[in-house]
């Protein structure tokens, strides 16, 4: 992996490092869900562009109010970025809901489906070790 890559991933995790910690020590913005949680951060080769990726508890409504609150607190998160990894430039941020999360539960949700289906068909069948009892039974 050529030496820009790794410094593209270690700048990443830093923003969403910083990121995180502005959102946990609270935000003024009401708009801005408290249960917001930053889950990846891809950046540029150019590290020009962040694209930050969050999951939302609660309803469309409230997600996308979330992601409008982010969007305007962008540019101070972006000075703030820029100050603490010492960027000559600071990547512009981008904020996207991440459906992962999402369709990892649906995933658990029709495996556990699946799962319980196999059981209940399991113990309507009958038992092929049970004798029947047909009077064919030999000791």
């Amino acid at each position: 992996m050529p030496p820009d890559h790794r410094r593209s991933d270690r700048v990443a995790a830093a923003i969403r490092e910083e990121v995180a910690g502005a959102l946990a020590a609270g935000v003024k913005d009401p708009r801005i869900s408290r249960l917001t949680t930053v889950t990846g951060v891809e950046i540029t080769r150019d590290l020009r562009h962040a694209t930050v990726f969050v999951s939302v508890m609660g309803d469309d409504s409230a997600r996308a109010a979330t992601l409008e609150g982010l969007a305007s607190l962008g540019h101070g998160l972006r000075g703030r970025i820029g100050r603490a990894l010492q960027l000559r430039v600071a990547p512009e941020l981008h904020w996207k809901y991440d459906e992962s999360l999402k369709r990892a539960a649906r995933i658990e949700e029709l495996l556990a489906g699946l799962k319980h289906d196999d059981e209940t068909r399991a113990a309507s069948e009958p038992d092929a070790d049970v004798p029947r009892g047909d009077g064919d039974e030999r000791a």
